[in-house]
């Protein structure tokens, strides 16, 4: 396949702002349960991302799962893998799951083990632009809730992204089915073995009474964040690129779409807080 013109600078600037007028109030790609693992390099079929994070928070769509508001002491833990294999047609297979672990209400699986996320899916890439669509199922309070997400991605100058994510069976969620359209930009800087990142994200729900107390659709949320990535290449590649990585992450959701309050959670605005060890491989 013929290889692609590298877009300019101007152009992808115009792509972002495109896809920021086209879903107005678009948003947060913070599924917490889909970042994609790098798609495997030429001559290699496999590839995968492993992560073990600390979170102050699990958030969930702009929803404060947890109720910890602007309190950044509550961590839950939670580690996640991503596997992809190359097809024929640049078109790629993906396998990942992630894990919530917190001691913060008796657990409907056992232990401290609170919700444990899988998903399924393809990707396709022509050029920069990215597709791809997983299934996922979100194990959690003795249910399934049932994810199916398409998420375009561009790979310039501000990375812009579209998420279009369907929730088809609410299970424990004690919200409704409905879709929420999710649109980003983020800029990376380079200073020496640390990478600095800064995506901002907005969400725009298309149905009322997506999550529990919400009696509105409409913009949902928006979050802007800064993370910071040390490569630890002094420990070689042989078992995988390792990395530490830390960020925070401030929160604005309407009361009436995200109803964080209005659910009994403090704070409809707060700050939250990662920190992990995470290998690409």
């Amino acid at each position: 396949m013929k290889k692609l013109v590298k877009p300019t600078v101007l152009q992808c600037a115009l792509i972002a702002s495109l896809i920021g007028t086209a879903v107005s109030l678009a948003g947060d790609a913070e599924t917490t349960t889909t970042t994609i693992a790098p798609a495997p390099e030429a001559g290699s079929k496999f590839a995968g991302t492993l992560n073990f994070d600390l979170n102050s928070h699990f958030v969930s769509y702009g929803l404060d799962v947890w109720g910890d508001g602007n309190d950044l002491g509550g961590g839950t833990f939670n580690p996640s893998l991503e596997l992809t294999w190359a097809l024929p047609g640049n078109v790629t297979a993906i396998l990942g799951t992630w894990w919530d672990v917190n001691g913060k209400v008796p657990s409907a699986i056992g232990g401290k083990l609170q919700e444990i996320d899988v998903w399924a899916g393809l990707g396709y890439k022509v050029g920069d632009l990215s597709i791809t669509g997983l299934y996922q199922n979100w194990i959690y309070g003795s249910a399934n809730e049932q994810i199916i997400d398409i998420k375009f991605a561009y790979d310039c100058f501000l990375s812009p992204s579209l998420l279009v994510h369907n929730r088809v069976d609410p299970g424990a969620s004690g919200g409704n089915n409905g879709t929420i359209l999710v649109a980003g930009i983020s800029h990376s800087v380079d200073a020496g073995p640390v990478t600095f990142s800064f995506p901002l994200n907005i969400a725009y729900f298309l149905d009322d009474d997506f999550h529990p107390a919400s009696t509105d659709s409409g913009f949902g949320y928006g979050s802007l964040g800064v993370t910071a990535t040390y490569a630890m290449t002094f420990l070689g590649e042989d078992y995988g690129a390792w990395n530490l990585h830390a960020g925070l992450t401030y929160y604005v959701t309407d009361s009436d779409v995200v109803a964080n309050s209005d659910a009994g959670r403090p704070d409809n605005d707060f700050l939250t807080a990662n920190i992990g060890i995470g290998c690409s491989f």
